[in-house]
C-alpha cells in the first residue's frame, strides 16, 4: 500500500471516529422553537469539520483531481477554528483533544495540498483562496451566526 493511500485511510478513520462522536452528541430540541435557536445549530459545526475530513480522505484515497482542493478547504476550516477561538472571535464546540487531532491532519493536508506531494493536480491560487474563503464561511456559520 502506498503512503497516498495510508495517509488517506488515516484521514478517513479520524473523521468517521470523530463524526460519529459529534453525531451523537446533538441534542435535539423539545420543542420546534428549539430548531431556530443559535445553540441548535452551532452544535453541528465539529461535525462539518468532520465530513470536510471525510470528504478530503476519500477524495485523497480514490486520487481524484480535487483532492488537493478539499485538503486545502479542510486545512484551512480546521485552522482557523483554534484561531478564531484564541482571538476571541467565538468559543469552539470542538474539545481540545479534536482541536489537537483536527490541526495536526489541517496542517498535514495543507502542505499535501499546496506541494502536490501525491501529483494529483496542483491547486490554483484561485483555488487556495477559494478554500480560504469558504474556510471562514464555514467556521463563522457555525460559530459566529
Amino acid at each position: 500500500m502506498n503512503t497516498r493511500k495510508i495517509v488517506a485511510i488515516i484521514f478517513i478513520g479520524i473523521s468517521l471516529i470523530l463524526g460519529v462522536l459529534y453525531y451523537l452528541g446533538i441534542q435535539i430540541p423539545d420543542s420546534v422553537e428549539g430548531y431556530f435557536e443559535k445553540e441548535y445549530y452551532n452544535q453541528f459545526g465539529p461535525l462539518a469539520i468532520a465530513v470536510e475530513l471525510l470528504v478530503a480522505g476519500v477524495y485523497l484515497f480514490k486520487k481524484h483531481p480535487k483532492a488537493n482542493f478539499a485538503l486545502a478547504l479542510f486545512g484551512f476550516t480546521a485552522v482557523l477554528d483554534p484561531i478564531f477561538n484564541l482571538a476571541g472571535l467565538f468559543t469552539s464546540m470542538v474539545p481540545i483533544y479534536a482541536m489537537v487531532l483536527f490541526t495536526l491532519c489541517a496542517v498535514i493536508a495543507l502542505w499535501l495540498s499546496f506541494t502536490n506531494t501525491f501529483e494529483l493536480g496542483k491547486i490554483s491560487f484561485f483555488g487556495a483562496l477559494w478554500g480560504f474563503v469558504l474556510g471562514n464561511a464555514v467556521e463563522l456559520f457555525f460559530n459566529y451566526w
